[in-house]
């Protein structure tokens, strides 16, 4: 059975909005700062901080170029949401 080929293009241009969520998170979040007071020992509270961090960036945070949120790019939703739109949205434990 042969592998299926997968053509990897390497290139600022496709890297800088990981590497710009890299950099937000780790100015964002002291718990990634061993020398700070805020350092996280517990494994749960850093991804709870990381949670709440990209929902900010994925749901609330306004892009000062395009006006709009990220999930309004991707057209999940039709308007900016708020913290309290996703704190009372319902989901499915």
């Amino acid at each position: 059975m042969l592998a299926e080929y997968v053509e990897h293009y390497i290139g600022k241009d496709r890297t800088q909005r990981i590497e710009r969520t890299n950099g937000i998170l780790r100015q964002q979040t002291g718990r990634f700062h061993r020398r700070q007071h805020k350092f996280s020992k517990l494994w749960e509270w850093t991804e709870i901080a990381v949670r709440l961090l990209v929902t900010f960036f994925n749901w609330i945070w306004i892009h000062s170029r395009k006006k709009t949120t990220a999930a309004q790019r991707a057209n999940l939703t039709n308007r900016k949401w708020t913290w309290d739109n996703i704190c009372t949205y319902s989901t499915l434990l």
